[in-house]
């Protein structure tokens, strides 16, 4: 709803709501451990549909981030697991609704990390 300035009258407006900036959002907010995106497909797959498509396994935001994924697809997805990881430090994960039990546990789909560096000391 927005209201009118000069008549104070309320009128409703078109919107459209992406379900996976919602999950993204929701899950920072409530502090959530792992977000998990799931769709019908088993893995983000980068390349789709040409001759090198490949499917990630275990991948950094900024991998993610070098890629392109398509608007109306898989793009909405991986760009709202990037945006949980920024936010919280914590995992996410895109993968199959048939196997979220295994997505869950990183036996299946992208998990989707930090970008951190790790240091050995002596």
């Amino acid at each position: 709803m927005v209201e009118d300035s000069v008549t104070g009258a309320f009128s409703g407006v078109e919107a459209v709501i992406d379900k996976d900036m919602t999950a993204s959002l929701m899950g920072s907010q409530l502090g959530a451990d792992l977000l998990l995106l799931l769709t019908d497909v088993e893995s983000v797959r980068e390349g789709w549909g040409g001759p090198g498509a490949r499917d990630l396994g275990s991948v950094t935001v900024g991998e993610l981030r070098r890629a392109h994924f398509a608007p109306g697809s898989m793009g909405p997805k991986v760009e709202a697991a990037c945006r949980f990881v920024e936010a919280t430090g914590h995992e996410a994960a895109i993968g199959s609704l048939e196997r979220a039990v295994d997505v869950a546990a990183g036996r299946s789909g992208t998990r989707i990390r930090g970008s951190a560096v790790q240091v050995s000391l002596p």
